[in-house]
């Protein structure tokens, strides 16, 4: 007898295993897929109208040029290549990263010691003292450039008032050298409420367990704020920075207004908001200052990935 004629037992013969019938949505599921399909419709119309469709047409100017001969003529990227050679254009974005590089830490430090202030309840009076510092933010810019134009005037202003009376020569805050200083302080003074505000619903959003164990290990309110308090709302400060990133770039309306009484100091093209403003509606050049809107917003998104990029390999480093 061979191996071959062994024969070995069989089992059972295996039953082929139905298909699995997969059931489509219930009935109840479907109406909350429908529910929210027309909840974020209303979003989705006005985004598209407001948002792409000015995106997609300003794109679609920016390729071409009106010309005295000729019409309109396609040019491609000739007018971002004559944006890039532009010195009134690059003078401004020059200018406005000064702004940023200096105002923008010392306004978000400012807002950030405020809310700790506020948050520490080392203050007296703290409801009123959070209202009096967010009030600034609530005055429409236009007001507030206004205002700070009066009390910047050389001649009517409080200061220039207290310096003649003084017999001393007043402070030049609309000269050619403090102009950008007196745009930061008007801009600080707008939005270091904002920005606080943020930060302090962010220190109310930490748990007290961690204040409760800084205690029990000797921690004063110094060492608990800089070691638990800001790394705990980092998140916020990267948010209230790529904001203060983006208004910086699109200043447009204190310098637009100073501009009425220091013409001499402010140009058309002091900042790139107010030289792309300048070409589309008073050189009617729309195709150019399509864009630079472009280029600009190519260099708002790159500050601010650049932000964001730079506070995340910090954080990766400190672990």
């Amino acid at each position: 007898m061979t191996a071959a004629d062994v024969r070995q037992p069989q089992g059972p013969a295996s039953t082929p295993t139905p298909p699995i019938r997969r059931r489509g949505p219930s009935p109840m599921r479907r109406r909350e897929n429908a529910a929210a399909y027309i909840l974020i419709t209303p979003f989705v119309v006005v985004f598209a109208l407001f948002i792409v469709v000015p995106l997609v047409f300003s794109g679609y100017l920016s390729l071409f040029r009106d010309q005295l001969v000729g019409g309109t003529t396609f040019v491609a990227f000739d007018n971002y290549t004559r944006a890039l050679t532009d010195s009134s254009f690059l003078t401004g974005v020059g200018r406005m990263a000064v702004f940023l590089v200096v105002q923008v830490p010392i306004m978000l430090g400012l807002a950030l010691a405020f809310a700790l202030l506020l948050d520490a309840g080392v203050l007296y009076l703290q409801r009123f003292i959070r209202l009096g510092i967010f009030i600034p933010y609530a005055v429409p810019s236009v007001i507030a450039a206004l205002m700070w134009g009066y009390l910047y005037g050389p001649d009517f202003g409080p200061a220039a008032q207290i310096a003649k009376n003084l017999g001393i020569s007043a402070p030049p805050f609309l000269s050619q050298h403090w102009m950008l200083g007196s745009i930061m302080n008007i801009v600080s003074w707008e939005f270091i409420g904002y920005n606080m505000i943020i930060l302090y619903a962010a220190l109310r959003s930490i748990p007290s367990e961690l204040f409760d164990a800084a205690a029990v290990d000797g921690a004063g309110r110094v060492r608990t704020a800089w070691s638990i308090k800001i790394p705990a709302i980092r998140p916020a400060i990267i948010l209230t920075a790529i904001f203060s990133v983006i208004g910086s770039f699109q200043l447009f309306n204190e310098p637009n207004l100073l501009r009425t009484i220091a013409p001499n100091v402010i140009g058309i093209d002091y900042t790139p908001n107010m030289y792309a403003y300048n070409l589309a509606f008073i050189n009617r050049d729309s195709n150019y200052a399509a864009a630079i809107a472009f280029i600009l917003g190519i260099v708002i998104m790159v500050a601010s990935y650049s932000v964001q990029l730079s506070t995340q390999r910090k954080e990766r480093a400190g672990r």
